[in-house]
């Protein structure tokens, strides 16, 4: 009797595990590969990262806060080109994610993007800035 009750709650374990992974297995996930750029080729991602930003500073809406900030357009790209890898690569990642956002969502990403930059290239060039 004793064996019987055993078998019977690893049936009902089983049952309910089973269960269990239909419903997780039911839902669907996102698998993205990449390939990672070997380190021979740093300067043409360092490259590619210079031509996201210069793109994102382009736009007119970009060009005209740097403007208002007091920054013109070429010490932007002078100062972003004397950036470090990994700044030079944070920063493309927010305008990436920028571009992708085309609702009232990226707008205020969009927004905090160019004050995060202005900021960036207000502190690189030693000035400071004022919060009130």
């Amino acid at each position: 009797m004793v064996t019987i009750r055993r078998t019977a709650w690893f049936f009902v374990l089983a049952i309910v595990m089973a269960g269990w992974m239909g419903v997780l297995g039911s839902f669907r996930g996102v698998a993205e590969a990449g390939v990672i750029a070997s380190h021979g080729g740093a300067g043409d991602l360092r490259a590619g990262e210079i031509a996201k930003v210069q793109t994102f500073l382009e736009q007119k809406v970009v060009m005209q806060k740097l403007v208002d900030y007091g920054v013109s357009p070429e010490e932007a790209m002078a100062k972003i080109r004397s950036m470090s890898d990994s700044d030079l690569h944070r920063l493309a990642t927010l305008t990436d994610r920028v571009a992708a956002g085309a609702d009232g969502v990226g707008w205020l990403i969009g927004l905090a993007v160019l004050v995060i930059l202005v900021l960036v290239i207000l502190m690189l060039m030693d000035r400071r800035v004022v919060v009130r």
